[in-house]
């Protein structure tokens, strides 16, 4: 029997070859900080979901090369609007509903932190460059791992800990993205701003939850960058605490 955390990571689907994929960074860093990566294909029937998530201690909602359905939002499609994923909005929303009712611990990246916001009943702006005035550049391109931009820390909640944690002045990250959190989610907070008000870490507001979802890429520097691996150590510490947690309850 390991020791390390089961932490699920939702996958992406190649259309065009039928095939599941996932960028080898997430599970590298998910291991580096302690915990087993198992990777989640993308089937969205509940019974099975519901017993997958069953057997984890947490729960990874990685980046994706697609957007949102805004019809989850109530919205019809902007024009900037890019691919949409059926089974990836579904696979991800039915892992959320089991992680909601486990008391699982999510972390969620990106695409995955968008998700998050409008599984919880919020919104999107579906294009940043056409919908936010003056905006960064939120689309940086390669080299991926570079941090482009400056971000705004709240002195309050889990990442503003981390932040501390590692004793750092100013925060910088990577950016890749051309949508944004528009109206927050439900139990949901944000607790970090780009410069032009672009919300870049939202945080569940109960105190017994560990969810937290960045807009940014922590995985692409978990092993030099300080925060980063804070952020994965941290949630993986979530995930060996859970089934203490559930078991004293």
């Amino acid at each position: 029997m390991t020791s390390r955390p089961l932490i699920g990571i939702t996958m992406r689907l190649e259309i065009d070859t039928r095939r599941f994929y996932l960028g080898r960074d997430y599970s590298e860093a998910v291991h580096g900080a302690g915990g087993l990566p198992v990777h989640l294909p993308l089937i969205p029937d509940e019974a099975f979901i519901d017993d997958v998530v069953g057997g984890l201690d947490g729960v990874m909602l990685p980046g994706s090369d697609t957007d949102v359905d805004p019809a989850m939002f109530g919205e019809d499609p902007h024009p900037k609007l890019k691919r949409v994923v059926p089974e990836k909005d579904r696979t991800d929303f039915l892992v959320m509903a089991a992680a909601e009712r486990l008391g699982t611990p999510i972390f969620a990246i990106c695409y995955g932190m968008q998700a998050l916001n409008v599984y919880r009943g919020g919104s999107l702006f579906q294009d940043i460059d056409s919908m936010i005035e003056h905006p960064v550049k939120h689309e940086q391109g390669i080299p991926l791992d570079r941090v482009s931009h400056s971000i705004t820390v709240s002195t309050a909640g889990r990442l503003a800990s981390a932040v501390s944690e590692t004793g750092i002045s100013e925060v910088k990250v990577n950016s890749h993205h051309h949508q944004a959190i528009r109206k927050v989610g439900d139990n949901l907070t944000a607790t970090a701003v780009a410069n032009d008000g672009v919300i870049e870490c939202i945080e569940d507001v109960r105190k017994d939850r560990w969810v937290v979802g960045v807009q940014w890429h922590p995985e692409l520097k978990w092993s030099i960058d300080p925060l980063s691996r804070q952020l994965f150590d941290e949630f993986i510490i979530a995930c060996r605490m859970r089934p203490t947690q559930a078991a004293s309850s």
